[in-house]
């Protein structure tokens, strides 16, 4: 008998933030990073986000390409303790859906999946503290002292995402008609469309806009919109302004 399976991006999807963004601004507590990167490098792009002036997907590319120059050379078990804290007080900071759906789809005996673009010694905590069958995260490679190297494996596009669930599939033999995915970029795109319950939570609007283009999301995908103690359920094909 074939498995059911839920696929959940991390960030935006359940957390309510970035764990990267979360875990450099632990570093800069620990002074692992200078603080005066933040003022230097990033604190500007931040502020027009902040206003809502500039894009938050902006925001992110510029701090993750400062996050990963300013992790080469660093040990990795000085990561590894911010990553712990990030976890111990950010990991419950999670949208109110899904968490009902994560402990829903656990009762269901489905299989729970989190296929996230964070860094994966982020990932792999947040999957161990919500009891996810399985993880899937972009590698940050470390040399033989334990030193990152700044070289990566990526897992923030849909490319890399789909390949990785690919493997999933096969290994748990999936039946993808009867399994979910819950997504909030387009980066999640392919890992929607695979799946008969596509679910997108708090979408931005590329990916919105790829869901109403595309014939057959845009009949059975569900939109969830969370704000403050409210969940709404929409249609994708809601008016955008």
């Amino acid at each position: 008998m074939k498995n059911v399976a839920a696929f959940f991006d991390i960030d935006g999807t359940i957390f309510r933030n970035s764990l990267m963004i979360e875990h450099f601004q632990k570093l800069i507590t620990f002074e692992i990073i200078d603080p005066e990167i933040w003022y230097t490098k990033v604190k500007k792009v931040y502020l027009e986000w902040e206003k809502r002036y500039g894009d938050f997907e902006e925001y992110l590319e510029i701090l993750a390409g400062v996050y990963l120059e300013e992790l080469k050379g660093v040990d990795k078990s000085y990561i590894d303790y911010t990553a712990e804290h990030v976890i111990k007080l950010n990991g419950d900071m999670i949208y109110k859906y899904s968490r009902s759906q994560i402990d829903w789809h656990k009762k269901q005996g489905h299989k729970v999946f989190f296929i996230s673009g964070s860094p994966d010694f982020l990932v792999s905590k947040m999957a161990e503290k919500y009891g996810a069958t399985e993880y899937r995260g972009t590698l940050y490679e470390v040399d033989e002292n334990n030193k990152f190297t700044g070289n990566i494996v990526k897992m923030w596009d849909s490319k890399s995402k789909l390949k990785e669930l690919k493997g999933l599939i096969e290994k748990y033999d999936v039946d993808l008609e009867k399994s979910y995915a819950y997504g909030d970029t387009t980066g999640d795109f392919s890992m929607l469309k695979m799946v008969g319950n596509p679910v997108a939570i708090n979408p931005n609007r590329e990916l919105l806009e790829e869901i109403r283009q595309d014939e057959t999301l845009k009949n059975k995908a569900t939109i969830i919109v969370e704000r403050k103690n409210v969940i709404y359920k929409l249609n994708p094909l809601i008016e955008l302004l």
